[in-house]
């Protein structure tokens, strides 16, 4: 049962391009096939723009055509007119325990120009691995990264191969928000000193933002912006107001729609809905003075990946609402939200049809593109069905 409480991201023409590019012979397969589903508000049609990818986990869509797309082993490959490239050089080595590996993708936005991105990855260091953030610049012919800089790591790094978080989303003064899960040790998530467990907020050098909550203070480590998160997993600003909006991992029960106010604590290992895995009850409750209770919560947990926040012209009577993958129950999960930002109904759709959804992107035409955290993980792109009645 689910609940809920508060208010408030085509080939270039050419054989030789095709080529140059270092594309694989792979079409697309002969089983792909656009489908039809219905939903409340708009028939929808989804269709297979490319399979064979391997756990893939960010897609971002280019300005000259095409997607970027992050694999979790430490990829990063191009999409094409349902081709895929052979992997793109200059990628940060990557650590592949558990959940880690190459994570998110982000453009900066003056991209077509300036061919500027951000990574974010589990890198390996003393003690063991955390959560980096690189920027790099894409080749002009997209074969590789140029001039790869990490300019962040977390500051305290374990064996542990659990919640690493971590995805970006960039404001409007082009800084970054990224989060960081708890790494496998929940206290980690209330310890201002620590990275764990934190939303972060950095400019595009590295360097802590101005209005971070502990900048110039001793009772918080710069780059914080809010703590008390499990494992936020997906990050989105929405474009007309700038809110800034998480999805994050609870345990059995519990995960959270969260909108991260500088300075504030969400709780997490103290107050949560649902339970520990062990069964055990959360020492604070549900609720408790001092900590932010989440817009949205799903108990059972639906295993939320990305949120998006829909601004888009395919689909005007989704304006506003909030689109969720989610990966133990296989779905895309859309929110509708009142005119004063709480969240009023969902709906769930594809329930199973496509097996774990990682990423969804809004993208600039308003359709939304899906990546399925599988072995053979495809890209799909869901239209509006302009054949139904």
């Amino acid at each position: 049962m689910r609940r809920k409480t508060g208010s408030g991201k085509e080939l270039i023409g050419g054989m030789a391009l095709a080529l140059l590019a270092g594309w694989s012979l792979l079409p697309l397969p002969a089983h792909a096939e656009t489908r039809e589903f219905p939903s409340k508000k708009a028939p929808l049609t989804v269709e297979t723009l490319a399979s064979g990818l391997q756990q893939p986990w960010s897609v971002e869509v280019l300005p000259e055509g095409g997607y970027l797309v992050s694999e979790k082993a430490g990829t990063l490959r191009l999409v094409r007119g349902g081709k895929i490239s052979a992997p793109i050089g200059g990628v940060p080595a990557v650590a592949t325990d558990g959940q880690g590996g190459l994570l998110d993708i982000a453009l900066a936005p003056d991209f077509a120009e300036s061919r500027t991105l951000y990574l974010t990855y589990s890198a390996r260091g003393d003690g063991g691995a955390g959560t980096a953030v690189a920027r790099a610049r894409l080749s002009d012919d997209g074969t590789r990264l140029e001039d790869l800089t990490r300019i962040f790591l977390m500051s305290r790094l374990t064996p542990k191969g659990q919640h690493f978080g971590s995805r970006i989303a960039i404001a409007r003064d082009g800084s970054l928000f990224f989060g960081i899960g708890d790494r496998g040790e929940g206290s980690r998530a209330q310890d201002p000193r620590d990275h764990a467990g934190a939303i972060l907020h950095i400019n595009p050098d590295g360097t802590p933002h101005k209005d971070n909550p502990f900048l110039g203070t001793s009772a918080g480590l710069a780059e914080i912006w809010s703590k008390g998160h499990r494992n936020p997993q997906g990050l989105a600003i929405d474009p007309k107001d700038g809110t800034l909006l998480t999805a994050e991992h609870g345990a059995r029960g519990g995960d959270e729609i969260n909108n991260p106010q500088p300075g504030r604590n969400y709780g997490w290992p103290l107050v949560s809905y649902g339970r520990h895995y062990s069964g055990a009850e959360f020492d604070l409750g549900s609720s408790a003075e001092g900590y932010e209770p989440p817009l949205y919560y799903w108990d059972p947990s639906i295993a939320p990946g990305a949120i998006a926040v829909y601004r888009g012209a395919m689909f005007p009577e989704w304006d506003g609402n909030l689109i969720v993958a989610a990966l133990k129950y296989q779905l895309v999960a859309r929110l509708e939200r009142d005119e004063g930002g709480a969240i009023v109904s969902e709906e769930r759709l594809f329930d199973g049809e496509f097996g774990r959804i990682r990423d969804v992107v809004v993208a600039p035409d308003g359709a939304l593109l899906l990546l399925t955290d599988e072995a053979n993980g495809a890209l799909l792109r869901v239209s509006r069905d302009d054949t139904a009645d």
